[in-house]
Protein backbone atom coordinates (compact mmCIF):
# COMPACT_ATOMS: atom_id res chain seq x y z
CA UNK A 1 0.00 0.00 0.00
CA UNK A 2 1.45 3.37 -0.63
CA UNK A 3 2.26 5.94 2.01
CA UNK A 4 -0.55 7.63 1.43
CA UNK A 5 -3.49 5.21 1.95
CA UNK A 6 -1.63 4.45 4.78
CA UNK A 7 -3.58 6.64 6.83
CA UNK A 8 -7.04 5.89 4.68
CA UNK A 9 -9.69 5.80 7.45
CA UNK A 10 -12.86 3.84 6.86
CA UNK A 11 -16.10 4.51 7.68
CA UNK A 12 -19.13 1.37 7.12
CA UNK A 13 -22.40 2.70 6.54
CA UNK A 14 -25.19 1.82 9.26
CA UNK A 15 -28.01 1.75 7.07
CA UNK A 16 -27.45 -0.28 4.07
CA UNK A 17 -29.35 0.43 0.88
CA UNK A 18 -31.75 -2.25 -1.23
CA UNK A 19 -30.00 -3.65 -3.71
CA UNK A 20 -31.75 -3.60 -7.29
CA UNK A 21 -32.50 -6.73 -9.26
CA UNK A 22 -30.38 -7.21 -12.02
CA UNK A 23 -33.36 -7.00 -14.48
CA UNK A 24 -34.12 -3.21 -12.78
CA UNK A 25 -30.75 -1.99 -13.41
CA UNK A 26 -30.04 0.40 -16.35
CA UNK A 27 -27.05 2.72 -16.39
CA UNK A 28 -26.61 5.20 -13.24
CA UNK A 29 -29.14 4.72 -11.80
CA UNK A 30 -28.05 3.56 -8.61
CA UNK A 31 -25.34 3.66 -6.16
CA UNK A 32 -23.60 1.52 -3.76
CA UNK A 33 -23.12 2.11 -0.16
CA UNK A 34 -19.67 3.61 0.11
CA UNK A 35 -17.54 6.34 -1.41
CA UNK A 36 -13.71 7.29 -1.57
CA UNK A 37 -12.60 11.13 -0.76
CA UNK A 38 -8.94 12.99 -0.78
CA UNK A 39 -8.57 16.24 -0.68
CA UNK A 40 -5.88 18.41 -2.05
CA UNK A 41 -4.79 21.76 -1.18
CA UNK A 42 -1.28 23.80 -2.30
CA UNK A 43 0.35 23.44 1.29
CA UNK A 44 -0.37 19.11 1.57
CA UNK A 45 -0.54 17.98 -1.77
CA UNK A 46 -3.29 14.88 -1.90
CA UNK A 47 -3.78 13.91 1.99
CA UNK A 48 -6.92 12.75 4.21
CA UNK A 49 -8.23 9.68 2.01
CA UNK A 50 -11.14 8.26 3.69
CA UNK A 51 -13.87 5.49 2.63
CA UNK A 52 -17.11 7.11 3.60
CA UNK A 53 -21.09 6.33 3.42
CA UNK A 54 -22.39 7.15 0.00
CA UNK A 55 -23.73 10.56 1.01
CA UNK A 56 -24.29 14.71 -0.65
CA UNK A 57 -21.16 16.55 -1.13
CA UNK A 58 -20.93 19.90 0.57
CA UNK A 59 -19.12 23.14 -1.74
CA UNK A 60 -19.46 26.32 -1.21
CA UNK A 61 -20.96 28.03 -3.79
CA UNK A 62 -18.31 30.10 -4.98
CA UNK A 63 -16.23 26.75 -5.90
CA UNK A 64 -14.71 27.41 -8.44
CA UNK A 65 -16.22 24.19 -10.31
CA UNK A 66 -19.43 25.74 -11.01
CA UNK A 67 -18.11 29.30 -12.57
CA UNK A 68 -14.86 27.76 -14.52
CA UNK A 69 -15.81 23.96 -15.68
CA UNK A 70 -12.20 22.29 -13.98
CA UNK A 71 -13.66 18.92 -13.29
CA UNK A 72 -12.48 15.65 -14.83
CA UNK A 73 -14.05 11.96 -15.01
CA UNK A 74 -13.23 8.64 -15.71
CA UNK A 75 -15.44 5.61 -16.27
CA UNK A 76 -14.01 1.98 -15.73
CA UNK A 77 -15.02 -1.11 -14.67
CA UNK A 78 -15.02 -4.42 -12.62
CA UNK A 79 -16.71 -7.82 -13.10
CA UNK A 80 -17.30 -10.85 -10.71
CA UNK A 81 -16.33 -14.06 -12.53
CA UNK A 82 -18.04 -17.26 -12.61
CA UNK A 83 -15.44 -18.63 -9.36
CA UNK A 84 -16.07 -15.16 -7.51
CA UNK A 85 -13.01 -12.99 -7.99
CA UNK A 86 -13.55 -9.50 -9.56
CA UNK A 87 -11.64 -8.48 -12.10
CA UNK A 88 -11.04 -4.54 -13.14
CA UNK A 89 -10.36 -3.98 -16.96
CA UNK A 90 -7.13 -2.37 -17.38
CA UNK A 91 -7.01 0.52 -14.27
CA UNK A 92 -3.80 2.16 -14.69
CA UNK A 93 -4.84 3.30 -18.59
CA UNK A 94 -8.15 4.98 -17.15
CA UNK A 95 -5.93 7.07 -14.54
CA UNK A 96 -2.93 7.27 -16.70
CA UNK A 97 -5.71 9.44 -19.07
CA UNK A 98 -6.88 10.99 -16.14
CA UNK A 99 -3.42 12.57 -15.22
CA UNK A 100 -3.43 13.90 -18.69
CA UNK A 101 -6.83 14.94 -18.72
CA UNK A 102 -5.44 16.55 -15.62
CA UNK A 103 -2.53 17.92 -17.19
CA UNK A 104 -4.27 19.48 -19.56
CA UNK A 105 -6.51 21.73 -17.41
CA UNK A 106 -4.12 22.43 -14.43
CA UNK A 107 -5.06 19.93 -11.94
CA UNK A 108 -2.56 18.18 -9.65
CA UNK A 109 -1.53 15.31 -10.98
CA UNK A 110 -2.98 11.99 -8.75
CA UNK A 111 -0.09 9.10 -8.24
CA UNK A 112 -1.62 5.84 -9.94
CA UNK A 113 -0.75 3.43 -7.91
CA UNK A 114 -2.57 5.07 -4.92
CA UNK A 115 -5.77 5.76 -6.54
CA UNK A 116 -5.80 1.94 -8.08
CA UNK A 117 -5.49 0.55 -4.57
CA UNK A 118 -8.08 2.98 -3.12
CA UNK A 119 -10.74 1.82 -6.10
CA UNK A 120 -9.69 -1.92 -4.77
CA UNK A 121 -10.06 -1.06 -1.27
CA UNK A 122 -13.33 0.51 -1.87
CA UNK A 123 -14.63 -2.33 -3.85
CA UNK A 124 -13.39 -4.36 -1.32
CA UNK A 125 -15.73 -2.84 1.03
CA UNK A 126 -18.67 -2.72 -1.64
CA UNK A 127 -18.12 -5.95 -3.03
CA UNK A 128 -21.60 -7.36 -2.33
CA UNK A 129 -22.50 -5.25 -4.99
CA UNK A 130 -21.38 -6.31 -8.15
CA UNK A 131 -23.69 -8.29 -10.23
CA UNK A 132 -23.07 -11.31 -11.28
CA UNK A 133 -26.00 -11.63 -14.11
CA UNK A 134 -24.67 -11.35 -18.42
CA UNK A 135 -24.00 -8.20 -19.25
CA UNK A 136 -23.75 -6.42 -15.80
CA UNK A 137 -21.06 -5.14 -14.31
CA UNK A 138 -19.96 -2.43 -11.54
CA UNK A 139 -19.35 0.97 -13.36
CA UNK A 140 -16.64 3.05 -11.33
CA UNK A 141 -16.53 6.44 -11.68
CA UNK A 142 -13.88 8.50 -10.42
CA UNK A 143 -13.99 12.02 -10.75
CA UNK A 144 -12.02 15.76 -9.87
CA UNK A 145 -13.84 18.65 -8.65
CA UNK A 146 -12.06 22.14 -8.07
CA UNK A 147 -13.56 22.93 -4.58
CA UNK A 148 -11.48 26.22 -3.78
CA UNK A 149 -14.31 29.07 -2.70
CA UNK A 150 -12.95 31.70 -4.65
CA UNK A 151 -14.14 33.86 -8.73
CA UNK A 152 -11.60 35.11 -10.83
CA UNK A 153 -10.27 33.08 -13.84
CA UNK A 154 -7.24 30.97 -12.90
CA UNK A 155 -6.40 26.91 -11.48
CA UNK A 156 -7.79 26.53 -8.28
CA UNK A 157 -6.02 25.80 -5.49
CA UNK A 158 -8.00 23.16 -3.74
CA UNK A 159 -9.81 20.06 -5.07
CA UNK A 160 -11.52 17.02 -3.93
CA UNK A 161 -10.87 13.10 -5.82
CA UNK A 162 -13.63 11.01 -5.22
CA UNK A 163 -14.57 7.23 -6.58
CA UNK A 164 -18.24 6.41 -6.82
CA UNK A 165 -19.80 2.92 -7.88
CA UNK A 166 -22.93 1.92 -9.44
CA UNK A 167 -24.14 -1.50 -10.64
CA UNK A 168 -25.14 -1.77 -13.75
CA UNK A 169 -26.66 -3.41 -17.13
CA UNK A 170 -26.10 -2.45 -20.84
CA UNK A 171 -25.95 1.11 -21.49
CA UNK A 172 -27.87 1.42 -24.44
CA UNK A 173 -31.45 -0.34 -24.84
CA UNK A 174 -30.88 -2.28 -27.97
CA UNK A 175 -27.92 -3.98 -26.35
CA UNK A 176 -25.33 -5.14 -28.55
CA UNK A 177 -27.94 -5.09 -31.85
CA UNK A 178 -26.66 -2.12 -33.76
CA UNK A 179 -27.57 1.28 -33.41
CA UNK A 180 -29.00 3.86 -35.62
CA UNK A 181 -26.20 7.42 -35.21
CA UNK A 182 -27.11 10.53 -36.67
CA UNK A 183 -23.83 12.43 -38.38
CA UNK A 184 -24.03 15.90 -37.11
CA UNK A 185 -23.23 18.72 -39.63
CA UNK A 186 -23.75 21.76 -37.74
CA UNK A 187 -22.33 21.64 -33.67
CA UNK A 188 -19.57 20.47 -33.47
CA UNK A 189 -17.92 18.81 -30.02
CA UNK A 190 -14.29 20.05 -30.06
CA UNK A 191 -11.19 21.41 -32.42
CA UNK A 192 -7.94 20.41 -31.98
CA UNK A 193 -5.82 22.69 -29.64
CA UNK A 194 -9.16 22.63 -27.52
CA UNK A 195 -10.07 20.28 -25.00
CA UNK A 196 -11.24 17.64 -26.89
CA UNK A 197 -8.69 14.97 -26.00
CA UNK A 198 -9.97 15.48 -21.99
CA UNK A 199 -12.08 13.53 -20.32
CA UNK A 200 -13.61 16.70 -18.76
CA UNK A 201 -17.92 17.60 -18.06
CA UNK A 202 -17.47 20.93 -20.57
CA UNK A 203 -17.33 18.23 -23.94
CA UNK A 204 -19.84 16.40 -22.85
CA UNK A 205 -22.11 19.49 -22.05
CA UNK A 206 -21.63 20.70 -25.50
CA UNK A 207 -22.68 17.70 -27.14
CA UNK A 208 -26.74 17.49 -25.36
CA UNK A 209 -28.35 19.61 -27.84
CA UNK A 210 -27.54 18.05 -30.46
CA UNK A 211 -28.07 14.46 -28.76
CA UNK A 212 -31.39 16.17 -28.01
CA UNK A 213 -31.97 16.84 -31.54
CA UNK A 214 -30.79 13.08 -32.86
CA UNK A 215 -33.20 11.41 -29.80
CA UNK A 216 -35.87 12.98 -31.13
CA UNK A 217 -35.30 12.13 -34.76
CA UNK A 218 -34.99 8.47 -33.19
CA UNK A 219 -31.20 7.86 -33.33
CA UNK A 220 -29.31 6.81 -30.38
CA UNK A 221 -26.26 8.76 -31.03
CA UNK A 222 -24.59 11.50 -32.71
CA UNK A 223 -21.03 10.93 -35.03
CA UNK A 224 -19.26 13.81 -34.07
CA UNK A 225 -17.17 15.37 -37.56
CA UNK A 226 -13.96 17.76 -37.30
CA UNK A 227 -15.05 21.72 -35.79
CA UNK A 228 -13.03 22.97 -38.98
CA UNK A 229 -14.15 21.28 -42.14
CA UNK A 230 -17.13 19.32 -40.99
CA UNK A 231 -16.53 16.66 -43.00
CA UNK A 232 -13.53 14.51 -40.89
CA UNK A 233 -14.64 11.61 -38.57
CA UNK A 234 -14.25 12.08 -35.09
CA UNK A 235 -16.22 9.98 -33.02
CA UNK A 236 -19.84 9.05 -31.44
CA UNK A 237 -20.89 10.69 -28.42
CA UNK A 238 -19.87 8.05 -25.82
CA UNK A 239 -17.89 6.07 -28.34
CA UNK A 240 -14.79 6.04 -30.34
CA UNK A 241 -15.64 4.89 -34.16
CA UNK A 242 -14.50 1.74 -36.28
CA UNK A 243 -15.25 1.35 -39.93
CA UNK A 244 -14.37 -2.53 -41.51
CA UNK A 245 -13.82 -1.64 -45.33
CA UNK A 246 -12.79 -4.06 -48.11
CA UNK A 247 -11.43 -6.53 -44.80
CA UNK A 248 -9.11 -3.70 -43.72
CA UNK A 249 -10.36 -1.82 -40.27
CA UNK A 250 -10.38 2.07 -39.95
CA UNK A 251 -10.89 4.19 -37.30
CA UNK A 252 -10.31 8.23 -37.24
CA UNK A 253 -6.38 9.20 -36.09
CA UNK A 254 -5.83 10.41 -32.64
CA UNK A 255 -5.49 14.06 -33.52
CA UNK A 256 -5.77 15.70 -30.02
CA UNK A 257 -9.58 16.28 -30.39
CA UNK A 258 -10.82 13.37 -29.49
CA UNK A 259 -10.78 11.36 -26.82
CA UNK A 260 -8.14 8.28 -26.55
CA UNK A 261 -10.55 5.75 -25.42
CA UNK A 262 -9.26 2.77 -23.60
CA UNK A 263 -11.50 0.35 -25.20
CA UNK A 264 -10.42 1.98 -28.59
CA UNK A 265 -6.84 1.26 -27.68
CA UNK A 266 -7.98 -2.31 -26.85
CA UNK A 267 -9.90 -3.29 -29.82
CA UNK A 268 -6.88 -1.95 -32.35
CA UNK A 269 -4.44 -4.48 -29.70
CA UNK A 270 -6.35 -7.68 -30.31
CA UNK A 271 -7.11 -6.82 -34.32
CA UNK A 272 -3.55 -6.49 -34.69
CA UNK A 273 -2.97 -9.79 -32.01
CA UNK A 274 -5.04 -11.92 -34.45
CA UNK A 275 -3.03 -10.34 -37.61
CA UNK A 276 -6.13 -8.20 -38.81
CA UNK A 277 -4.91 -5.18 -40.43
CA UNK A 278 -6.03 -1.84 -38.47
CA UNK A 279 -5.33 1.46 -39.96
CA UNK A 280 -5.71 5.00 -37.77
CA UNK A 281 -6.22 7.95 -40.23
CA UNK A 282 -8.32 10.55 -41.37
CA UNK A 283 -11.44 9.82 -42.69
CA UNK A 284 -14.27 11.79 -44.30
CA UNK A 285 -17.73 11.74 -44.11
CA UNK A 286 -18.10 11.01 -48.07
CA UNK A 287 -15.52 8.46 -48.49
CA UNK A 288 -17.25 6.71 -45.96
CA UNK A 289 -20.91 7.04 -47.47
CA UNK A 290 -18.95 6.30 -51.00
CA UNK A 291 -17.45 3.15 -49.95
CA UNK A 292 -21.33 2.48 -48.34
CA UNK A 293 -22.81 2.87 -51.56
CA UNK A 294 -19.95 0.78 -53.75
CA UNK A 295 -20.71 -2.09 -51.09
CA UNK A 296 -17.14 -1.86 -49.52
CA UNK A 297 -18.12 -1.05 -46.10
CA UNK A 298 -18.60 -4.65 -44.71
CA UNK A 299 -19.26 -3.22 -40.93
CA UNK A 300 -19.22 -0.42 -38.14
CA UNK A 301 -19.01 -0.16 -34.63
CA UNK A 302 -18.29 2.03 -31.27
CA UNK A 303 -16.39 1.14 -28.55
CA UNK A 304 -16.15 2.56 -25.14
CA UNK A 305 -16.37 1.42 -21.57
CA UNK A 306 -20.18 1.66 -21.14
CA UNK A 307 -20.64 -0.25 -24.29
CA UNK A 308 -17.87 -2.17 -25.04
CA UNK A 309 -19.01 -2.94 -28.81
CA UNK A 310 -22.10 -1.33 -29.91
CA UNK A 311 -22.58 -1.78 -33.75
CA UNK A 312 -23.61 0.72 -36.38
CA UNK A 313 -26.31 -0.37 -38.30
CA UNK A 314 -27.64 3.08 -39.98
CA UNK A 315 -26.30 6.38 -40.09
CA UNK A 316 -27.95 9.58 -41.65
CA UNK A 317 -25.86 12.55 -42.76
CA UNK A 318 -27.73 15.79 -44.20
CA UNK A 319 -30.99 13.36 -44.62
CA UNK A 320 -28.88 10.72 -46.25
CA UNK A 321 -29.34 7.30 -44.75
CA UNK A 322 -27.03 4.92 -45.50
CA UNK A 323 -27.82 1.60 -44.16
CA UNK A 324 -25.13 -0.53 -42.67
CA UNK A 325 -24.69 -4.66 -43.37
CA UNK A 326 -28.20 -4.70 -43.99
CA UNK A 327 -28.80 -3.01 -40.74
CA UNK A 328 -27.68 -6.25 -38.51
CA UNK A 329 -24.28 -6.69 -35.98
CA UNK A 330 -21.24 -7.58 -38.59
CA UNK A 331 -19.25 -10.98 -38.19
CA UNK A 332 -16.07 -8.97 -36.70
CA UNK A 333 -18.34 -6.85 -33.95
CA UNK A 334 -19.88 -9.93 -32.86
CA UNK A 335 -16.04 -11.63 -32.33
CA UNK A 336 -14.64 -8.36 -30.55
CA UNK A 337 -17.81 -7.60 -28.46
CA UNK A 338 -17.49 -11.83 -27.37
CA UNK A 339 -13.80 -12.02 -27.02
CA UNK A 340 -13.02 -8.51 -25.22
CA UNK A 341 -16.69 -9.58 -22.58
CA UNK A 342 -15.23 -12.45 -21.97
CA UNK A 343 -11.75 -11.47 -20.83
CA UNK A 344 -13.23 -8.85 -18.51
CA UNK A 345 -15.30 -11.55 -17.12
CA UNK A 346 -12.43 -14.62 -17.04
CA UNK A 347 -14.33 -16.58 -19.28
CA UNK A 348 -11.47 -16.17 -21.93
CA UNK A 349 -7.79 -16.06 -21.94
CA UNK A 350 -6.01 -12.62 -21.48
CA UNK A 351 -2.97 -13.13 -23.80
CA UNK A 352 -2.38 -9.12 -23.80
CA UNK A 353 -2.13 -9.11 -19.65
CA UNK A 354 -5.17 -6.93 -19.03
CA UNK A 355 -7.33 -8.19 -16.08
CA UNK A 356 -6.24 -6.82 -12.79
CA UNK A 357 -7.54 -8.65 -9.55
CA UNK A 358 -9.46 -6.35 -7.42
CA UNK A 359 -8.07 -7.60 -3.91
CA UNK A 360 -6.73 -5.08 -1.77
CA UNK A 361 -3.35 -5.05 -0.13
CA UNK A 362 -5.20 -4.83 3.36
CA UNK A 363 -9.04 -4.07 4.06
Amino acid sequence: MGILLQSLEIELTKNKKQQPAADQLGFGNYFTDHMFIMDYSTDNGWHKPRIIPYQPIVLDPAAKVFHYGQTIFEGLKAYKTEDGRVLLFRPQKNIQRMNRSNERLSVPELDVDNVIEALKQLIAVDKDWIPAAPSTSLYVRPFIIATQPQLGVAPSTEYQFIIIMSPVGAYYTEGVNPVKIFVESHYVRSVKGGVGEAKTAGNYAAGLKAQELATAKGYSQVLWLDGVHRQYIEEVGSMNVFFKINGVVHTPELSGSILDGVTRNSIIQLLQHWNIEVVERPITIQELYEAGRNGQLEEAFGTGTAAVISPIGELNWQDDVLVINEGQTGELSKKLYDTLTGIQVGKLEDPLGWTVEASPVNV
